[in-house]
């Protein structure tokens, strides 16, 4: 016995040593062939770049599997991210089948590891994905019996970040410590895999909105996996989100194009309290602090194909019950009790317009008093409703009962609401309403601010039996409320949204900053003091008919510095003292200061039609005003817009062109404004042109600011300007502009005018006199600048004893001829008078003397510089024998030659659906 016993002892340990030794010996004895298979293997299967630091043979790091782990692992998507990384780990192992490797000599990957790993999955809005980087075997190819293969049995991923974010479906899922383990004989056509995995830190967004964020997840699957069509059934899958048990069956398939899925994921009757710890950890705080009961049925299908080059998408649906909840936050002393609930949603084809809203029904108590709801609604832009609305409770209860955040709500809340039918603003239909709302001794405090909203009392009715605008009937008598010991009341009737019959009236006085600090919403921002003591009462149709012995509408309305913005203005408008003072259909501007970024304004005056302008978003409102003011910056009132317009090809036409620069936008002008202004100001900036003691007025109208007989000093020259401008687009806008300008200074314009060096920087060392009389109009681009082909009008430059100093033109015109007298001419009485159209400025013939010569001159000119100038050197003493000269090229480069005969210069024509033209290389010219 004791002979077998040692015997045993002997074998088996020589056997555990040979088994050690070979652990040790064969990834001596096979390291070449098994790594440069398996890089062999990667190079032909994986449509990726690869890359990593080191290949490590060895039977430890996974015992008992023989693995070949990269470290520092990257490996790159498919197109179209191809520069980008799918998937980067500190390790990367293959697991390989010892059994082949000895008797059969060859690789097989039958086990695959990854270790703290960032596996970043992308999807464009094409459905075009980065994770295509296997490819499959090509059966024409012939097989190396001994070339690697890959027969997978096992998949483990360990302590890693998974990012899936796919824009095709507006999903993002972003899962942090991620372990997972799946099993199965991969290697099949169609296989069972079984997974476990878990996750420490679940996020999950769709279309921007987060649904679930730090979330535990727990998974046991068994997936059906179809590689040949590469589809995915799961048959018996159970997780748990946080608490929550949730069951998920369905399949998904992988098209050339897209995917078909058909997803059920349940949880039927499941606690209440296990419902909320699956949402957002505000709510898990919330939920450690109460008592939760009752059970809970959800349900979430996602059926169809979602193929996003056709727009074809799957079929959503949403339902959750709830049956005998119980909430109790903090032990309060009335519980939210009996709650019951019965939502489902569905969202066809994930169109929105299609969307339909069941909540049949909602309802709670608090100690005796009770909430119930019942709301279905059918599409968004033009929703059918059916709603019912009851409550009679104690908003202090109920804000205890349910731990409402960051607010303190109190005041008894009864309402009675019935609505049914379709709203269709464009048609003037709401649903037929009748409707009672009455809160007493109410009282609104948040965070935000110190101090509340208290003794709010209202009673309210909304009635419309016909289901029309016309028809609609709202009363609110009365409505107050104290805010910072002052107390605010308010009455208003309104009937006839058609025609609306008004009688409101109002006094009080609001703080507007502090009661913006209460409800702390982001993008609005008002500051100011008002104090109203109003009473309006008349009509619509009346106001507009001009039968003002029917209205009656009076009081004042003070304003201290209130700030506004608007969608329109980049800059806040300041209003820092003024008093409206209304009378029948006028509101009287009474002493208003204001000021707009570096601009200030002092205004009297009154506006016409105020309360329909108002109330309605049709009617137009009429004013004439007293504006004065020491400074205007012109510049500031250009809106923010982000290089957006109305032309969608502006944005194609430039991809290989010159490139377009960032658009600013023009200076919109509203639609329903009819105001006239008379203007005094001391000094106005435009682009840089600074004009003085302006005088003129000014008329506002269907979206376009007239300036009529206005005049003003620029560069010791008296103006006599009209304009007619209009806004089209945030990006576009028309113009017609008149000018006269009599005698003045061209070196002083050239130094002070930015427009005039642009537009004739060939007058850079000229020197004298010069009167324009000319007519303009075009459009203008989204930088307030004209766009050349755009431009008709003409007029004429008038020159008196003007020297014409360093002109190109002229210079070249005298070393061709010898003249020397040509090369810096002074012209002593010459009109030039011109014509613009598709970019060409047309000269009409006109003569000069100098020197004794007698000159000719005609031809065209372009906003891009060119030249075709046709003249006639008029010999001494009478210019009855002359020389025919024509000057083509550019203005920097005018090429002169004899001869009479030339070529028009190319037109370009104003298509309003096409790009502007891009600043041309050389600066425009018009007097060259």
């Amino acid at each position: 016995m004791k002979k077998v016993i040692v015997r045993i002892l002997k074998i088996t340990g020589i056997s555990f040593g040979i088994i050690l030794a070979l652990l040790f010996i064969l990834p001596i004895l096979f390291p070449g062939k098994i790594a440069e298979e398996v890089k062999s293997f990667a190079n032909n299967k994986l449509n990726g770049e690869l890359n990593f630091k080191e290949a490590n043979l060895s039977f430890f790091n996974h015992f008992p599997s023989l693995t070949l782990t990269l470290t520092d692992f990257s490996l790159n998507g498919s197109a179209p991210y191809k520069k980008e990384t799918l998937l980067s780990a500190n390790e990367v192992a293959f697991g390989i089948n010892l059994s082949s490797l000895l008797f059969d000599k060859k690789v097989n990957i039958d086990k695959i590891y990854v270790s703290n790993a960032l596996i970043n999955v992308k999807v464009n809005e094409k459905g075009e994905a980065n994770y295509n980087v296997y490819n499959s075997d090509d059966k024409s190819t012939k097989k190396d019996s001994s070339s690697s293969s890959l027969r997978l049995e096992k998949i483990a991923i360990e302590d890693s970040h998974i990012v899936y974010d796919d824009k095709s479906t507006k999903m993002l899922i972003d899962a942090k410590g991620f372990n997972y383990v799946g099993n199965g004989d991969l290697d099949k056509a169609i296989f069972d895999l079984y997974t476990e995995a878990d996750i420490e830190d679940f996020d999950f967004a769709y279309d921007g909105e987060q649904y679930l964020k730090n979330k535990k997840v727990n998974a046991d699957l068994i997936t059906k996996i179809n590689t040949n069509s590469l589809a995915f059934v799961f048959e018996q899958n159970n997780l748990k989100i946080n608490k929550l048990p949730v069951e998920f069956k369905g399949k998904f398939d992988f098209l050339s194009n897209g995917y078909e899925m058909d997803f059920n994921i349940k949880s039927e009757d499941s606690n209440l309290k296990d419902f909320f710890t699956a949402l957002p950890p505000n709510y898990v705080t919330w939920l450690d602090k109460s008592k939760v009961k009752g059970s809970t049925d959800l349900s979430f299908t996602l059926k169809g194909k979602y193929i996003a080059s056709i727009n074809q998408k799957p079929d959503l649906a949403f339902n959750m019950k709830i049956r005998d909840g119980y909430i109790n936050y903090n032990d309060a002393p009335f519980p939210a009790s009996n709650i019951f609930l019965n939502f489902d949603a569905k969202l066809p084809s994930l169109d929105t317009e299609q969307l339909q809203v069941n909540l049949d029904s909602i309802f709670f108590n608090v100690d005796k008093d009770y909430f119930k709801a019942i709301v279905k609604t059918v599409g968004v832009s033009k929703p059918k409703i059916a709603a019912r609305i009851q409550s009679k409770i104690d908003l202090a209860k109920m804000n205890k009962a349910f731990g409402l955040q960051n607010m303190d709500l109190r005041g008894a809340l009864n309402m009675d609401i019935k609505s049914n039918g379709v709203y269709d603003k464009k048609h003037n239909k709401i649903p037929v309403t009748n409707g009672k709302i009455a809160l007493k001794n109410g009282y609104v405090k948040t965070i935000y601010y110190p101090n509340p909203i208290k003794n709010i009392n209202l009673l309210a009715t909304i009635l419309d039996t016909e289901g029309s605008t016309k028809d609609l009937k709202i009363n609110i008598t009365p409505a107050s409320f104290e805010f910072e010991g002052k107390p605010i009341f308010v009455n208003a009737k309104l009937k006839n949204f058609d025609n609306i019959n008004y009688d409101i009236k109002a006094k009080g006085e609001l703080d507007l900053a502090k009661i913006y600090k209460v409800f702390s919403r982001k993008g609005l921002d008002l500051e100011g003091y008002v104090n109203a003591d109003v009473s309006f009462k008349g009509s619509q149709n009346d106001a507009m008919k001009g039968n003002y012995k029917n209205l009656h509408n009076s009081g004042t309305l003070k304003l201290r510095n209130i700030k506004t913005t608007s969608e329109y203005l980049p800059k806040p408008f300041i209003i820092k003292e003024g008093t409206f003072v209304f009378n029948q259909d006028k509101m009287n501007f009474n002493d208003f200061v204001a000021n707009y970024g570096q601009s200030d304004f002092r205004m009297n005056g009154y506006l016409q039609n105020v309360i329909d302008f108002v109330l309605t978003d049709k009617a137009i409102l009429k004013g004439n005003f007293a504006l004065q003011s020491s400074f205007i910056n012109c510049d500031e009132f250009m809106s923010a817009s982000t290089n957006q317009t109305a032309f969608p090809d502006v944005l194609k036409a430039n991809t290989q062109g010159p490139t377009m620069p960032t658009e600013t936008g023009v200076i919109v002008i509203p639609n329903n404004f009819d105001l006239q202004f008379h203007a005094v100001a001391d000094k106005v900036n435009f682009q840089d042109l600074i004009l003085e003691k302006i005088n003129g007025n000014m008329l506002i109208n269907q979206g376009k600011l007239i300036l009529k007989n206005n005049s003003f000093n620029v560069v010791g020259c008296n103006v006599k300007m009209d304009i007619v401008y209009g806004s089209e687009t945030p990006n576009r806008a028309n113009f017609d502009f008149k000018i006269l300008a009599k005698d003045f200074d061209v070196k002083r314009a050239y130094k002070e005018v930015k427009l005039f060096r642009e537009m004739a920087s060939a007058a850079e060392n000229a020197e004298g006199i010069i009167s324009l009389d000319y007519k303009v109009a075009g459009k203008l681009d989204g930088n307030m600048q004209p766009i050349y082909p755009s431009l008709v009008g003409g007029g004429t430059l008038s020159v008196k004893k003007v020297k014409m100093k360093g002109f190109k033109m002229f210079g070249a015109v005298s070393r061709k001829t010898g003249k020397d007298a040509m090369k810096n001419p002074d012209l002593s009485q010459v009109d030039i008078k011109t014509k613009i159209k598709n970019n060409i400025i047309n000269i009409e013939r006109f003569k000069f003397k100098v020197a004794g010569f007698r000159p000719r001159i005609e031809g065209q000119t372009s906003f891009d510089g060119n030249l075709n100038i046709k003249m006639r050197l008029g010999l001494p003493p009478f210019g009855l024998f002359g020389i025919p000269i024509k000057v083509t090229g550019t203005k920097d480069n005018p090429i002169v030659r004899l001869g009479k005969q030339t070529e028009d210069l190319k037109e370009t024509e104003y298509d309003e659906g096409q790009a502007p033209v891009p600043a041309p290389a050389t600066t425009p010219q018009t007097t060259n």
